[in-house]
């Protein structure tokens, strides 16, 4: 096993992010906590198994014993405190770490500066390899990541076609790459060096090679890559360019480009990056203001459903029968009483102020004809 575990890299418990590492100490205390039963009870079994074993001289019988209030204070108590601690570090834990939450701090006892604007990076899972796009530095990159130190990082999550798990250990946790929905996370890299980010969501033939490469570099030699990106030879990354990068490939090597259409990433969202195909976006905004549309009507947003809130097509929208009046509600024959005294029931089967509600003759035997209802 020893040799095994050589093989493995321990990135998960070494992280160079703050985020990342509260996610790791998270681990660890509930990994100790639950050992406070664990090792308890495997070391019990193995002591009670012996101690009690049929060879043992000096066993004690008891056939009378069913209870012990020592023993069942134990038995419950301490598993019952270690579920309300683990509890309540998970709660809190869920909400400080939540990853829209924007972080408040860059390391323990350093908090993020008033007025600091993070680094926005969008970032894209394709088939099968990734695209970040930095849009205030106006460049982009395949299956490389680089990111100044102690800079706080807000990244925009999405994906083309399949759902996808966008993971970098260092960094922060595990967060899904969804088509036509926009996830966030926020988090800060502190030490420099290179690491590997990966695909923790299995996509297909290329999953195993949908990797990329972290790299966290000081603030000045951050800027020097921008600079040398903005100098590729790739050029722009256009809308074209985009739709022969998006073909599923393996295996493909860092890439950058010197400049990025501006609303790239929103069309990639709104699934409109090919000319002529109208945006999400816009469908749903003129299927709201319009109230949906009529078959066979082709006009962007024609067709479907009417949105929450919209008016009908024709004339004003109705009042909910909660919000009538009694006298304009009126009634009708599901709240109509029956006419004269009432229905005869049981004694006049076949009457028909019974409204069809008994049996005239049920059949009681097996096989035999049904008779309906009166």
């Amino acid at each position: 096993m020893t040799l095994l575990l050589c093989g493995c890299d321990r990135v998960v418990m070494d992280p160079g992010g703050d985020i990342a590492v509260q996610q790791r100490d998270l681990i660890l205390f509930s990994t100790g906590v639950m050992l406070l039963i664990i090792v308890p009870v495997m070391v019990l079994t193995v002591l009670f198994a012996w101690r009690y074993r049929r060879g043992n001289p000096n066993k004690t019988y008891d056939p009378d014993f069913d209870h012990s209030t020592t023993l069942e204070l134990v038995i419950w108590s301490c598993p019952l405190l270690i579920i309300i601690a683990l509890s309540a570090v998970t709660w809190t834990s869920t909400h400080l770490l939540d990853p829209f939450r924007p972080i408040a701090r860059i390391a323990p006892g350093k908090p993020v500066a008033p007025g600091t604007k993070p680094l926005d990076i969008q970032v894209v899972a394709l088939d099968w390899k990734w695209l970040f796009i930095y849009p205030e530095q106006g460049i982009a990159t395949v299956n490389e990541l680089a990111v100044p130190v102690n800079v706080p990082l807000r990244f925009s999550i999405t994906s083309t076609d399949q759902f996808n798990t966008f993971y970098a250990p260092t960094l922060a946790g595990m967060v899904y790459a969804m088509p036509g929905m926009r996830s966030m996370m926020h988090a800060v890299l502190n030490r420099p060096g290179e690491t590997w980010g990966y695909s923790a969501n299995y996509t297909g033939a290329g999953f195993s090679d949908m990797r990329f490469k972290l790299r966290g570099m000081q603030p000045d030699e951050f800027q020097s890559w921008v600079a040398a990106a903005r100098g590729d030879r790739r050029g722009q990354l256009t809308r074209q360019v985009f739709t022969v990068l998006s073909r599923p490939s393996e295996k493909a090597p860092p890439m950058r480009f010197a400049g990025v259409a501006p609303d790239l990433f929103d069309r990639v969202l709104n699934s409109c990056v090919e000319p002529g195909k109208p945006c999400m976006s816009d469908v749903m905004r003129a299927d709201m203001s319009r109230g949906g549309g009529h078959p066979g009507d082709t006009r962007v947003g024609a067709g479907m459903p009417p949105g929450h809130g919209s008016l009908p097509l024709h004339g004003d929208k109705p009042t909910p029968a909660l919000e009538k009046e009694p006298e304009d509600k009126g009634s009708g024959p599901n709240v109509t009483a029956p006419r004269g005294s009432g229905a005869p029931g049981q004694h006049r089967p076949g009457d028909e102020r019974n409204r069809d509600m008994s049996l005239r003759a049920p059949n009681t035997e097996p096989g035999a004809p049904w008779t309906g209802q009166a």
